[in-house]
């Protein structure tokens, strides 16, 4: 049987899926040394790679910051599309291998990730033994910042934070709340605006989604606060307050075992309750594998 005219492959066609799989690890990791560990290849086999890529193209795909190989406009562009075809790649695999699947990536927030998601995650591999979960938790910045990048396939975020190359659904509803120790001045009572004002306040550092959902909150109806420490744990916080070192602004998820044990009291006062919705970014006209789009389905429902 002979094809029929337009069926037979473009002759032209030079691309094939281990130059994409070294170009993406270049990306991702800075450096033909580094990539080449990530492949399981030798530094001058990835630089060859990448090399026949760009003839390939016609064009360069890096520019050279330092020692780090820095994508240029170019591999930006192709970046999306190599990510993509790898994923459905590893799809046609699945189909013929027994082998365990390559882990569902996935980057929350520090309340999302330390709260909320492990007990998704949990729930998924009872079902899905064969599908991996990789984590990495940082604030919402950072979160933002891996879904873009393509590092991670599904990002969990929380704040305001966007970008227009995310699209972003919305998750599940949270709280922020002011806490202290048993003991502060400011617990078991109605806590005035001017009390507030002057109390010694912790709070997450500026890049975190918590922190910037509090200062739109706080400052708006207090003004300047006294911020004593910033630090980076919900967990840290959470500890500091309890010590009595000051009043603190979290998420009534990242309390709610605190509030019941009694090691923090919640601080009533005067202000509107400070809603929010929690996220789910992805990388906008990324095409997701089954995994991950199942994964997606799990925490939405």
């Amino acid at each position: 049987m002979t094809d029929k005219p337009g069926q037979a492959l473009d002759p032209r066609l030079r691309l094939n899926l281990r130059q994409l799989e070294v170009f993406v690890a270049i990306a991702r990791a800075g450096s033909t040394h580094a990539a080449a560990q990530r492949v399981a290849r030798s530094q001058s086999a990835a630089s060859a790679s990448l090399a026949e890529l760009e003839s390939a193209l016609d064009t360069p795909l890096f520019e050279r910051v330092g020692r780090r190989l820095v994508l240029n406009e170019s591999g930006r562009a192709l970046l999306p599309g190599a990510i993509a075809l790898l994923d459905q790649a590893a799809e046609l695999q699945d189909l013929f291998t027994a082998a365990r699947r390559l882990p569902l990536r996935v980057a929350a927030s520090l309340t999302i990730g330390e709260y909320l998601l492990p007990e998704y995650i949990a729930s998924w591999q009872k079902d899905h033994p064969s599908s991996p979960v990789k984590a990495t938790i940082g604030n919402t910045a950072r979160v933002i910042e891996s879904v873009v990048d393509m590092q991670v396939d599904i990002g969990f975020i929380e704040g305001p934070q966007t970008h227009p190359d995310l699209m972003v659904r919305r998750w599940l509803e949270d709280e922020l709340v002011i806490v202290a120790a048993p003991a502060h001045a400011l617990a078991g009572r109605s806590a005035t605006n001017r009390q507030l004002a002057d109390a010694t306040w912790i709070l997450r550092e500026p890049a975190s989604g918590t922190r910037q959902a509090a200062d739109a909150w706080l400052l708006e109806h207090l003004g300047a606060l006294e911020v004593q420490y910033e630090l980076g744990s919900t967990e840290a916080i959470k500890r500091l307050a309890a010590a009595g070192a000051g009043i603190a602004c979290v998420s009534r998820h990242a309390v709610a075992h605190e509030l019941t044990q009694g090691t923090l009291v919640e601080v009533r006062t005067r202000l509107p309750r400070a809603r929010r919705r929690l996220a789910i970014a992805v990388r906008r006209g990324r095409r997701l594998g089954r995994s991950p789009r199942d994964f997606l389905r799990h925490c939405m429902g």
